[in-house]
């Protein structure tokens, strides 16, 4: 059982190309384990690899939305990397009208949100949401594919900025949402976290994006996980080794 559960990290990308050993060396002395998320067949590959080699490092293999509109999600490419026994979700996909605008791009992200999600339910396997710019989008095609497809949809929405009412509509059909080290150093999603029923959250770093206090300006890594949980455990004012156990269980009921 780990002490922390970063739930959604990029060790596949290249901030960790000259430290990787070290790097997880200190997730092994903190007991804190992550998993490694693709945005593209590449990196999900990478991902499956840290898997494979690390106790500590978990895989979730899928096609960003937004990273090349050039890519498609080609299912068999995927399924080799889908049967290892440490993959453990689909994603990041979801939507992205941040970087370009819905008009121009609306169909094509949604057929590649919608292929990924096919393919997470055909595998019985939870999404990993990306979600900028797009809640009330993802909700309706979620929402709609639940009514289909009940229990075998399911995931979490990763760097959750949204509003309570937003937070709600995720947790009414099942869905978790994670906060990253952004909390430690804004307060304006204090009232989401104090609202949101505890197993219905997660902890994330992003690394090597949005490093919390009292690190910001070196490089993210997983274990400053535990920063995250500090922060959410003031929010809601609770016991910090309880918010810690919890968030440690809800990450390991989203693995199965």
């Amino acid at each position: 059982m780990p002490k922390y559960f970063d739930i959604h990290s990029h060790l596949n990308f290249s901030d960790y190309n000259e430290d990787l050993d070290e790097v997880v060396q200190r997730l092994k002395d903190t007991e804190t384990h992550t998993i490694v998320v693709g945005t593209d067949f590449e990196s999900s590959r990478k991902a499956v690899e840290l898997a494979d080699k690390y106790e500590e490092i978990y895989a979730c293999i899928g096609v960003h939305p937004v990273d090349d509109s050039k890519i498609i999600f080609e299912p068999e490419k995927f399924e080799e990397l889908v049967k290892h026994p440490k993959m453990v979700a689909i994603g990041e996909c979801g939507l992205d009208f941040y970087h370009v605008k819905k008009e121009t791009d609306y169909e094509r992200q949604k057929k590649l949100f919608i292929d990924q999600i096919d393919f997470a339910v055909a595998h019985n396997k939870p999404l990993m949401i990306h979600a900028r710019d797009a809640y009330n989008e993802i909700l309706e095609i979620l929402e709609q594919l639940k009514k289909k497809y009940k229990n075998k949809l399911r995931g979490n929405v990763h760097f959750f900025t949204g509003e309570i009412d937003v937070a709600k509509r995720f947790f009414e059909i099942g869905f978790t949402i994670s906060f990253t080290g952004v909390i430690t150093f804004v307060r304006d999603y204090d009232e989401v976290i104090n609202s949101a029923p505890i197993d219905m959250i997660m902890s994330e770093t992003d690394a090597p994006f949005v490093t919390p206090d009292p690190y910001r300006g070196k490089r993210n890594e997983p274990i400053f996980v535990n920063e995250v949980v500090k922060r959410i455990a003031v929010v809601k004012g609770e016991d910090e080794e309880k918010v810690r156990a919890t968030l440690v269980n809800n990450a390991l009921s989203m693995l199965g």
